[in-house]
């Protein structure tokens, strides 16, 4: 008997996969990983049978998937090409840990997932998968099936009786979990293309976020967020409510041609209400906190980690060793920050830290300043001396 364990999601590519692995013998157990993509699992559940899955596994990750990835990430300021904050790429390493061990506890020697032979989660579930356990073989039923588009799948669906979500008119390949959302194809593939509001699924147009401006008190602890305006808040329920609050005011929209690592470019519409606010809040008390050299260096540190990150490298000892390093950072990375939410924007207005490394005696202009101004002729002969010609 050849079981394979299938990351199903019950969007359109798993849910063909479904019954394209079954009418090829296999015997389907899909596994559902709740990341908070918000889906109601009784009607995915339903659907992957109706597919042909002979057993349904659920997997509530999304507190693990908050605390073990999303704020390492935080604590990183990974960013992948400046406005990716990496909600589907994080979320790919802790299901491929999911489907290993649900693989290992079924018997079953092939996991599977539904990716084309063109995108970066392919490699996201496969590298975790022969790092976490070499002996599984990987089906990729896309890669293999003669269903060249979008299209001819939704063909195959409708002739084979599965339900799914997508049509024709908008056959929009959308992955959303806590951390954000993640929409590609159809009219999106034009990069001169302008989304059209019903595209968005998180954030309210500018158009019609409140006039008003909201504000936000966000405290960190080593790194962490805990508590938003005096509260303090779980890791899955402040994640939630920031996204709230953010989308609102239509906070954290980027719409980005970025470089794949299969080596094309691919025009991707992404939408990370908390994510933005948090990076842009725990950005400003680091520069509060840390000394230049640590934040210069760390800065380097944050774009291999997000490339670590993309490429679907969680796992491997030097992402591991990065994590070291960005926890020493972390240790006095304490503190309350201040974010005016607007039209939009996430705009940074006030810091305190019991361990900030601002001293207003030093800063300022006025009375108190005990900052020695005669010093600085003699640091700038010594600091300009190797340019002198």
């Amino acid at each position: 008997m050849k079981k394979i364990v299938l990351a199903y999601s019950g969007g359109l590519d798993t849910s063909v996969a479904v019954k394209w692995l079954g009418e090829r013998g296999y015997t389907i157990v899909a596994y559902l990983a709740d990341v908070g993509q918000g889906q109601d699992f009784k009607v995915v559940k339903e659907r992957a049978f109706k597919a042909g899955a002979s057993k349904v596994v659920i997997d509530d990750l999304r507190k693990d998937f908050v605390t073990d990835f999303i704020f390492p990430s935080l604590k990183a300021n990974a960013v992948y090409e400046g406005k990716y904050y990496l909600a589907t790429a994080l979320s790919r390493p802790i299901i491929a840990k999911g489907l290993v061990e649900t693989a290992e506890k079924e018997g079953a020697d092939y996991i599977g997932h539904g990716c084309t032979g063109k995108g970066n989660d392919q490699v996201r579930f496969e590298v975790t998968s022969m790092i976490l356990n070499p002996g599984l073989k990987v089906i990729a039923p896309v890669r293999e099936w003669e269903m060249p588009t979008r299209e001819s799948e939704i063909k195959y669906a409708l002739e084979h009786g599965i339900p799914i979500d997508v049509t024709k008119k908008k056959p929009y390949s959308i992955d959303k979990n806590l951390w954000g959302i993640s929409i590609e194809s159809g009219k999106l593939e034009d990069p001169y293309f302008e989304p059209t509001e019903d595209i968005y699924q998180m954030t309210q147009s500018v158009d019609k976020a409140p006039a008003k401006p909201e504000y936000v008190e966000i405290f960190f602890n080593k790194g962490i967020p805990t508590m938003l305006n005096g509260k303090k808040y779980g890791p899955i329920e402040l994640v939630e409510k920031l996204n709230s609050i953010g989308g609102k005011h239509g906070v954290g929209r980027s719409d980005m041609v970025e470089d794949r690592l299969v080596g094309i470019k691919s025009r991707e519409i992404y939408e990370a209400p908390a994510g933005y606010i948090l990076l842009e809040a725990h950005k400003a008390l680091e520069s509060l906190t840390l000394d230049r050299e640590t934040i210069f260096f760390k800065e380097k540190v944050s774009l291999e980690y997000s490339r670590m990150v993309y490429f679907g490298l969680w796992y491997t000892s030097l992402k591991q060793a990065l994590d070291k390093f960005i926890d020493e950072t972390q240790k006095r990375v304490t503190g309350t920050v201040r974010v005016k939410l607007h039209k939009g924007h996430a705009v940074i207005v006030g810091r305190k830290s019991q361990y900030s490394l601002y001293k207003e005696k030093l800063a300022t202009y006025g009375e108190g300043d005990v900052f020695d101004q005669k010093l600085a002729k003699g640091f700038i002969e010594l600091f300009g001396l190797p340019y002198k010609k």
